[in-house]
């Protein structure tokens, strides 16, 4: 399947908004050269920045199967690459994180200003599938829904399987479950003060050393160090561009998994950590105004040699979200 052989028109099921493709916004010039790739609306994915959409097309395959085509690029001002070679494994979850948004509101009915809210999340990548080389990744992604619930002829939850396909291989699968509200609903289980003119986020703290816990640049350290071992404060940079990509009153889950996968690196002593597996809980929203400490224990070894760690964050005492990340065992 070619990156953007996939139809333009679809179909969708009680889709209170359209978006319909094969419009004159996109000149006449274009459906003449049927092979050209673009992305898919940045809307449909919850991304404010073009640069930050990684899927390109979609295909329905029956009612609970679909194509999605994707690309990484080579390097990412995030997402980098892991010891020079590798494709960040967590490129590959937000890529299967978009594909929730996408379906969502282009095959399941969700208008946009409805709320996504995740759920849990795991992730297993192959790195023998994951290098880089000498032009962006070109990716299949096989989708399965599973327990789709709907409520008025639109989607209210949704659990699907994901299988990331580069040049035939495997390189990741993933899982996610996610559940959507209104506006209205989102706005009764929220506080108030979020909604308020005058709500702030923390005052931005000063960020561990970048390579103690994976990173290269400060910029993109979401830790800081409180002085006791294996803990930290959640660092929130609301100005960051891919983290923080557009306004919000709540701390993405993205930001929480790049929180364990830091915390993890942190732990194991790596100033480069490649993640070969992350489950994740997300329990409650994790609020900007209130401090998040992130707690990291190391695991036993497992059968197969790999090492594991389990990061918590908590907020005024409550588990806002729990994560296991998985490592290969150190070679060096």
């Amino acid at each position: 399947m070619a990156t953007s052989a996939f139809p333009a028109t679809r179909s969708t099921i009680g889709q209170a908004q359209e978006l319909h493709v094969e419009t004159s916004r996109w000149g006449s010039g274009l459906l003449r050269y049927p092979n050209l790739t673009t992305t898919v609306p940045k809307e449909l994915v919850h991304r404010a920045a073009v640069a930050e959409v990684m899927l390109t097309d979609w295909e329905r395959v029956d009612e609970t199967r679909f194509k999605v085509a994707a690309q990484w690029p080579r390097s990412h001002s995030f997402f980098t690459p892991v010891d020079g070679r590798f494709h960040d494994p967590l490129i590959a979850a937000e890529t299967i994180r978009q594909v929730g948004s996408l379906l969502g509101h282009a095959e399941f009915g969700v208008p946009f200003g409805h709320h996504y809210l995740l759920h849990d999340l795991s992730l297993r990548v192959h790195p023998e599938h994951m290098m880089i080389h000498q032009a962006p990744a070109s990716l299949e992604l096989e989708v399965t829904c599973r327990d789709i619930k709907m409520r008025g002829g639109r989607l209210a939850a949704l659990r699907y399987e994901t299988a990331v396909r580069r040049d035939g291989h495997v390189a990741a699968t993933g899982l996610y479950s996610f559940s959507c509200v209104s506006p209205a609903v989102y706005r009764r289980v929220r506080p108030e003060h979020v909604f308020s003119s005058d709500h702030r986020p923390l005052p931005l703290t000063a960020p561990a050393a970048p390579q103690s816990v994976g990173r290269m640049s400060p910029a993109d350290v979401v830790l800081s160090p409180i002085g006791e071992p294996n803990r930290w404060q959640l660092r929130l940079d609301t100005q960051h561009p891919v983290l923080f990509d557009h306004p919000g009153d709540h701390v993405p889950g993205m930001v929480l998994l790049e929180a364990a996968r830091q915390a993890a690196a942190g732990v194991l002593g790596r100033s480069s950590l490649f993640p070969l597996g992350i489950t994740s809980e997300l329990l409650q929203y994790a609020e900007l105004d209130i401090p998040c400490v992130i707690e990291a224990n190391p695991l036993p070894p497992q059968a197969d040699g790999h090492l594991a760690v389990h990061v918590t964050g908590h907020q005024q005492g409550g588990l806002v979200f729990s994560c296991t990340v998985t490592a290969a065992a150190r070679t060096d």
